[in-house]
């Protein structure tokens, strides 16, 4: 399995990661206080607050952003692209999505967006190679 597929599989992992960290932060809480409830994960998520929501939310996004990062492998590779070209661009992808997330676990809007944008742009860049 070549980088780009490996990074195809660590874009679907991070949102999961992402909002872990609010979960594995909440297990230490009192059941009656906003402790993650897994019977009840999406009620649970609208009562956060802070940087817990903004993890639910990076989570959100980051489930937005693969369909685009995906397909953007997948052509440029069937179209024969070069590999090592695709392969820095999908580290790039990764890289840039982990620091948007430390952006929005910080509330750096402004700065998040701007790395959004940089992720976006990275994935429409494989994909052109496609054409």
């Amino acid at each position: 399995m070549n980088i780009a597929n490996w990074c195809v599989l660590a874009a679907c992992l991070l949102p999961t990661i992402t909002v872990g960290l609010a979960k594995a932060q909440s297990a230490k809480m009192p059941r009656d206080a906003g402790r993650y409830d897994n019977n009840n994960p999406r009620e649970w998520a609208q009562s956060l607050s802070g940087w817990k929501q903004r993890a639910n939310a990076a989570q959100q996004n980051g489930f937005e952003a693969l369909p685009l990062f995906i397909a953007a492998v997948v052509l440029a590779q069937q179209a024969h692209a070069d590999q090592t070209r695709i392969d820095q661009l999908a580290v790039l992808f990764i890289a840039l999505r982990i620091v948007y997330t430390i952006a929005y676990l910080m509330n750096q809007g402004t700065l998040r967006t701007l790395i959004w944008s940089g992720g976006l742009a990275t994935s429409i860049a494989i994909l052109l190679m496609a054409a």
